[in-house]
Protein backbone atom coordinates (compact mmCIF):
# COMPACT_ATOMS: atom_id res chain seq x y z
CA UNK A 1 0.00 0.00 0.00
CA UNK A 2 0.97 3.27 -0.94
CA UNK A 3 2.56 5.36 2.06
CA UNK A 4 0.53 8.06 1.26
CA UNK A 5 -2.66 6.03 1.93
CA UNK A 6 -1.28 4.75 5.04
CA UNK A 7 -1.06 8.38 6.47
CA UNK A 8 -4.48 9.18 4.97
CA UNK A 9 -5.42 6.27 6.91
CA UNK A 10 -4.08 7.10 9.99
CA UNK A 11 -4.78 10.31 10.25
CA UNK A 12 -8.53 9.35 10.50
CA UNK A 13 -8.13 7.11 12.98
CA UNK A 14 -6.00 9.18 15.16
CA UNK A 15 -8.49 12.03 14.84
CA UNK A 16 -11.34 10.08 15.74
CA UNK A 17 -9.22 8.65 18.83
CA UNK A 18 -8.20 11.93 19.69
CA UNK A 19 -12.05 13.36 19.75
CA UNK A 20 -13.05 9.94 21.44
CA UNK A 21 -10.17 10.39 24.34
CA UNK A 22 -10.61 13.87 25.40
CA UNK A 23 -14.57 13.26 25.19
CA UNK A 24 -14.11 10.79 28.10
CA UNK A 25 -11.50 13.28 29.83
CA UNK A 26 -14.59 15.78 29.63
CA UNK A 27 -14.81 19.86 29.26
CA UNK A 28 -12.59 20.48 32.08
CA UNK A 29 -9.81 20.88 29.48
CA UNK A 30 -11.29 23.52 27.80
CA UNK A 31 -13.31 25.42 30.06
CA UNK A 32 -10.65 25.06 33.40
CA UNK A 33 -7.82 24.78 31.54
CA UNK A 34 -4.83 23.79 34.82
CA UNK A 35 -1.09 23.49 33.92
CA UNK A 36 -1.75 19.56 34.57
CA UNK A 37 -4.67 19.58 31.81
CA UNK A 38 -2.18 21.51 29.84
CA UNK A 39 0.58 18.83 30.04
CA UNK A 40 -1.94 16.13 29.59
CA UNK A 41 -4.15 18.08 26.24
CA UNK A 42 -0.58 18.11 24.92
CA UNK A 43 0.48 15.07 25.67
CA UNK A 44 -1.90 13.38 23.71
CA UNK A 45 -2.11 15.53 20.92
CA UNK A 46 1.30 15.02 20.39
CA UNK A 47 0.77 10.96 20.55
CA UNK A 48 -2.05 11.40 18.09
CA UNK A 49 0.45 13.14 15.50
CA UNK A 50 2.75 10.16 16.23
CA UNK A 51 -0.01 7.55 15.30
CA UNK A 52 -0.93 9.96 11.89
CA UNK A 53 2.25 10.28 10.68
CA UNK A 54 4.69 7.89 11.98
CA UNK A 55 4.69 4.93 9.82
CA UNK A 56 7.11 3.02 11.55
CA UNK A 57 6.00 3.48 14.83
CA UNK A 58 3.08 0.26 15.56
CA UNK A 59 -0.38 1.33 15.49
CA UNK A 60 -2.07 -0.47 18.59
CA UNK A 61 1.28 0.41 20.62
CA UNK A 62 0.15 4.11 19.99
CA UNK A 63 -3.41 3.93 20.81
CA UNK A 64 -2.56 1.78 24.21
CA UNK A 65 -0.48 5.07 25.09
CA UNK A 66 -3.31 7.27 24.16
CA UNK A 67 -5.78 5.17 26.23
CA UNK A 68 -3.47 4.78 29.32
CA UNK A 69 -2.73 8.65 29.06
CA UNK A 70 -6.13 9.10 29.49
CA UNK A 71 -7.23 6.78 31.82
CA UNK A 72 -4.80 8.41 34.06
CA UNK A 73 -6.16 11.72 33.50
CA UNK A 74 -9.85 10.56 34.52
CA UNK A 75 -8.54 8.19 37.69
CA UNK A 76 -6.71 11.16 38.91
CA UNK A 77 -9.61 13.85 38.35
CA UNK A 78 -12.11 11.62 39.82
CA UNK A 79 -9.67 10.71 43.01
CA UNK A 80 -9.12 14.98 43.22
CA UNK A 81 -13.09 15.07 43.59
CA UNK A 82 -12.73 12.92 46.66
CA UNK A 83 -8.94 14.35 47.76
CA UNK A 84 -8.62 18.02 49.04
CA UNK A 85 -4.95 17.04 48.81
CA UNK A 86 -4.49 15.52 45.85
CA UNK A 87 -6.70 18.27 44.28
CA UNK A 88 -4.08 21.06 45.64
CA UNK A 89 -0.90 19.29 44.21
CA UNK A 90 -2.69 18.48 40.55
CA UNK A 91 -4.77 21.62 39.89
CA UNK A 92 -3.04 24.25 42.35
CA UNK A 93 -5.31 26.18 44.56
CA UNK A 94 -5.80 30.34 44.64
CA UNK A 95 -2.93 32.35 46.14
CA UNK A 96 -4.16 35.77 47.53
CA UNK A 97 -2.09 38.60 45.58
CA UNK A 98 -4.22 41.70 47.49
CA UNK A 99 -5.85 42.42 50.27
CA UNK A 100 -7.48 45.51 52.05
CA UNK A 101 -6.07 47.25 49.00
CA UNK A 102 -2.43 45.89 49.78
CA UNK A 103 -0.23 44.02 47.48
CA UNK A 104 1.50 40.58 49.14
CA UNK A 105 4.53 41.18 47.19
CA UNK A 106 5.36 37.57 48.75
CA UNK A 107 2.87 35.50 46.83
CA UNK A 108 3.73 37.28 43.82
CA UNK A 109 6.81 36.23 44.09
CA UNK A 110 5.69 32.75 44.55
CA UNK A 111 3.48 32.42 41.71
CA UNK A 112 6.44 34.49 39.67
CA UNK A 113 3.38 37.21 38.53
CA UNK A 114 5.64 40.84 38.17
CA UNK A 115 3.63 43.92 39.37
CA UNK A 116 2.86 45.07 35.90
CA UNK A 117 1.19 42.04 34.80
CA UNK A 118 -0.93 42.29 38.09
CA UNK A 119 -1.71 45.48 37.39
CA UNK A 120 -3.02 44.38 33.23
CA UNK A 121 -4.98 41.64 34.95
CA UNK A 122 -6.72 43.76 37.11
CA UNK A 123 -7.59 46.52 34.13
CA UNK A 124 -9.85 43.37 32.23
CA UNK A 125 -11.70 43.16 35.30
CA UNK A 126 -12.29 46.71 35.24
CA UNK A 127 -10.22 47.78 38.34
CA UNK A 128 -7.82 50.90 37.81
CA UNK A 129 -6.99 51.96 41.37
CA UNK A 130 -5.60 49.03 43.57
CA UNK A 131 -7.00 51.13 46.51
CA UNK A 132 -10.48 49.61 45.04
CA UNK A 133 -9.84 46.68 45.46
CA UNK A 134 -10.53 44.22 48.66
CA UNK A 135 -9.39 41.09 47.76
CA UNK A 136 -7.60 39.68 44.28
CA UNK A 137 -6.79 35.78 43.70
CA UNK A 138 -4.79 34.47 41.05
CA UNK A 139 -7.06 31.16 39.83
CA UNK A 140 -5.13 27.74 39.33
CA UNK A 141 -6.16 28.29 35.60
CA UNK A 142 -4.30 31.48 35.62
CA UNK A 143 -7.60 33.93 35.73
CA UNK A 144 -8.04 36.65 38.30
CA UNK A 145 -10.27 37.41 40.49
CA UNK A 146 -11.75 40.54 42.07
CA UNK A 147 -13.42 41.65 45.29
CA UNK A 148 -13.92 45.51 45.28
CA UNK A 149 -14.87 47.41 48.39
CA UNK A 150 -17.95 47.43 49.52
CA UNK A 151 -18.24 51.49 49.04
CA UNK A 152 -17.29 50.74 44.97
CA UNK A 153 -19.32 47.72 44.06
CA UNK A 154 -22.00 49.11 41.85
CA UNK A 155 -25.64 49.35 43.01
CA UNK A 156 -27.99 46.78 42.68
CA UNK A 157 -31.76 46.72 42.28
CA UNK A 158 -32.06 44.65 45.12
CA UNK A 159 -29.54 47.54 47.43
CA UNK A 160 -32.99 50.01 46.09
CA UNK A 161 -35.23 47.21 47.18
CA UNK A 162 -36.53 48.13 43.34
CA UNK A 163 -38.53 44.69 42.14
CA UNK A 164 -37.37 43.38 39.20
CA UNK A 165 -39.09 40.60 36.10
CA UNK A 166 -37.37 37.14 35.76
CA UNK A 167 -35.15 37.78 33.15
CA UNK A 168 -33.84 33.88 31.56
CA UNK A 169 -32.24 32.56 28.71
CA UNK A 170 -33.11 34.12 24.97
CA UNK A 171 -34.13 31.27 22.83
CA UNK A 172 -32.49 31.17 19.17
CA UNK A 173 -35.65 31.37 16.79
CA UNK A 174 -33.88 31.13 13.25
CA UNK A 175 -29.80 30.87 12.71
CA UNK A 176 -27.72 31.67 9.78
CA UNK A 177 -31.58 31.74 7.90
CA UNK A 178 -33.08 28.67 9.22
CA UNK A 179 -35.92 28.80 11.15
CA UNK A 180 -35.66 26.31 14.60
CA UNK A 181 -38.84 24.66 14.31
CA UNK A 182 -38.45 22.81 17.32
CA UNK A 183 -37.52 25.93 18.91
CA UNK A 184 -41.10 27.44 17.78
CA UNK A 185 -42.72 24.33 18.99
CA UNK A 186 -41.07 24.91 22.54
CA UNK A 187 -42.77 28.22 23.11
CA UNK A 188 -45.75 27.56 21.43
CA UNK A 189 -45.19 29.22 18.42
CA UNK A 190 -45.20 28.73 14.75
CA UNK A 191 -43.94 30.04 11.41
CA UNK A 192 -46.58 32.03 10.59
CA UNK A 193 -46.20 34.38 14.19
CA UNK A 194 -42.24 34.47 13.38
CA UNK A 195 -42.97 35.97 10.00
CA UNK A 196 -45.35 38.43 11.37
CA UNK A 197 -43.10 39.95 13.35
CA UNK A 198 -40.49 40.01 11.20
CA UNK A 199 -43.05 42.05 8.20
CA UNK A 200 -42.75 44.88 11.32
CA UNK A 201 -39.55 45.65 10.28
CA UNK A 202 -40.09 45.11 6.31
CA UNK A 203 -38.21 41.38 6.74
CA UNK A 204 -39.51 39.71 4.18
CA UNK A 205 -37.28 36.61 3.27
CA UNK A 206 -36.23 34.89 6.53
CA UNK A 207 -33.02 33.93 5.11
CA UNK A 208 -32.22 37.46 4.93
CA UNK A 209 -32.23 36.45 9.27
CA UNK A 210 -28.39 35.91 10.43
CA UNK A 211 -30.16 35.34 14.19
CA UNK A 212 -33.30 35.67 15.80
CA UNK A 213 -33.44 35.17 19.58
CA UNK A 214 -36.62 35.76 21.58
CA UNK A 215 -36.14 36.93 25.39
CA UNK A 216 -38.21 36.22 28.51
CA UNK A 217 -39.64 39.49 27.97
CA UNK A 218 -41.36 39.61 25.02
CA UNK A 219 -38.66 41.37 22.61
CA UNK A 220 -37.34 39.68 19.38
CA UNK A 221 -33.90 40.50 18.16
CA UNK A 222 -33.44 39.84 15.13
CA UNK A 223 -29.60 40.28 13.01
CA UNK A 224 -29.96 40.38 9.44
CA UNK A 225 -26.78 39.03 7.46
CA UNK A 226 -24.57 41.27 5.90
CA UNK A 227 -23.55 44.84 6.93
CA UNK A 228 -27.39 45.54 7.96
CA UNK A 229 -28.51 46.68 11.21
CA UNK A 230 -30.13 44.85 13.52
CA UNK A 231 -33.73 45.19 15.38
CA UNK A 232 -35.60 44.63 18.39
CA UNK A 233 -39.09 43.91 18.19
CA UNK A 234 -41.76 43.66 20.98
CA UNK A 235 -44.16 40.75 20.58
CA UNK A 236 -46.23 41.59 23.21
CA UNK A 237 -47.85 45.00 21.69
Amino acid sequence: MSITYVVIIRSVLSFFALIFFIRLIGKQQVAQLTFFDYVVGITIGSIAATLSVQVNENTLATLVGMITWTVLAILLAVISMHNVWIRKVVSGEATVVIQNGRILEQNLKRIRIPIDELISELRTQGVFNIADVEFALFEPGGKISVQKNSQKQPVTPNDLHMPTQYDGLPTNLVMDGVVLVDALRSLKLTKAWLQHQLQKQNVQNIEEVSLAQLDTKGNLYVDLIGDKPYYVIPTKE
